[in-house]
C-alpha cells in the first residue's frame, strides 16, 4: 500500500521535475541526469528510486557525443528495445525517417511507447513519420535528449514496455 502511495506522489510531481528538468541550461560538458530523489521528502524516499533490478537498462548520464547506462558509455546515436542497446544509424534528426525505425515492423510485442530524442532541442516530427508509428501501434514522444533519457528511466523503472530511439545531446539542426 505504502508503495502504491509513493507511485502517486511521484506521479503527482512529474509536472514540477518536468518544468525544473527545462530551467536546467545545457551544459556542455558531461552532465549527470537529474535524479528524482531530490524532488522527495525523506518520508516519500522508501527506496522506490533505487530498487531498479540489476538487469534493467538505467540512463546514468550524457555527454555532446553519447550516452552513460548502467556505468557503461556508448558514443553516438542509439536504439533502445527490449532492453538492448543498438548503435542507431542516424547522425542528424533528419536522417530519421521510417526505415531507420523499421525494426519496428518486425518486433513483437510493440512497445506501447516511443520516446524519440531529438538531440539538443525538440524538433517537429514529419507527419509521414508519426502516421507509421501510429500504423506499427506505438505512441510518440519526441522530446530533446536529456530529457528522453529521464523519461525513459522514469517509464523503464514503471515497468512499461517503452522504447527509446536517441540522438547524442549535442546534435542540434
Amino acid at each position: 500500500m505504502a508503495v502504491g502511495v509513493g507511485r502517486q506522489r511521484a506521479a503527482s510531481l512529474l509536472p514540477y521535475i518536468v518544468k525544473t528538468l527545462r530551467k536546467e541550461s545545457l551544459n556542455p560538458a558531461n552532465q549527470t541526469l537529474p535524479s528524482l530523489r531530490r524532488m522527495f521528502s525523506l518520508y516519500d524516499q522508501i527506496n522506490i528510486i533505487d530498487s531498479v533490478p540489476e538487469d534493467q537498462l538505467r540512463f546514468k548520464a550524457y555527454s555532446e557525443t553519447g550516452f552513460t547506462i548502467n556505468e557503461v558509455k556508448y558514443e553516438g546515436s542509439l536504439l533502445i528495445v527490449e532492453n538492448k542497446i543498438m548503435s542507431w544509424a542516424p547522425k542528424v534528426f533528419s536522417e530519421i525517417n521510417a526505415e531507420s525505425l523499421s525494426i519496428f515492423k518486425i518486433l513483437r510485442p510493440v512497445p506501447e511507447v516511443l520516446i524519440l530524442g531529438c538531440g539538443r532541442h525538440i524538433e517537429p516530427v514529419n507527419p509521414e513519420l508519426r502516421k507509421y508509428i501510429r500504423s506499427i501501434g506505438m505512441k510518440l514522444e519526441a522530446i530533446d535528449s536529456r530529457n528522453a533519457a529521464s523519461t525513459y528511466n522514469i517509464l523503464n523503472e514503471e515497468g512499461r514496455m517503452v522504447a527509446a530511439a536517441l540522438l547524442p545531446c549535442g546534435v542540434s539542426s
